[in-house]
């Protein structure tokens, strides 16, 4: 199993920290990673891309160039990530920001709303861990056991009181596909 994903959005809705996390998690699970992220100078605002891929296999370039999921967090990531994502990929829409439907008929679009269902939860800054959940069940990329160690592990201490609102986020996401 090899799965090349691509998340964009803006600076501020946790992109790279999805990508890492994701690729830690997958490390966790005894996968093979990479991370790429770019993101622009802007502290928040600008534009946030990671590629990630996990992988049983050895991963021989770090660049992900034709993924076969993509993650749509905002609108102008839209035209970007449906120009790269492979006929019969997965599109992941955030649908609470992202009003738009892709032109390309030849892949899998599946709609969360995301940013809503982390406002329900009670912050709008984990709608990254409501797509994490949702990509995870639609890729079969991670198996999100024991899921709260690894949170620990990867959180430092002072922000270990974030964990159960990130645990629910991701289980929510999870169960909304």
């Amino acid at each position: 199993m090899t799965e090349k994903s691509f998340f964009a959005g803006f600076g501020g809705q946790g992109i790279i920290s999805l990508g890492q996390i994701w690729v830690y998690l997958a490390m966790e699970e005894g996968k093979n990673v990479t991370f790429f992220p770019f993101y622009g100078a802007e502290k928040r605002g600008g534009i946030a891309r990671a590629g990630v891929i996990v992988s049983d296999e050895e991963i021989a370039s770090p660049l992900v160039t034709t993924p076969d999921s993509v993650l749509v967090m905002n609108p102008d990531s839209l035209p970007l990530c449906e120009k790269m994502l492979k006929a019969d990929g997965l599109m992941v829409i955030n649908s609470t920001l992202v009003k738009t439907d892709p032109s390309r008929k030849d892949i899998r679009v599946v709609k969360v709303e995301a940013q809503s269902i982390a406002e329900k939860i009670g912050d709008a800054k984990i709608a990254n861990m409501v797509a994490l959940g949702a990509l995870a069940k639609l890729t079969g990329a991670l198996k999100l056991t024991d899921t709260e160690r690894i949170l620990k592990k990867f959180f430092p201490e002072t922000k270990h009181k974030f964990i159960p609102m990130n645990l629910e986020a991701i289980k929510a996401g999870f169960n909304a596909v």
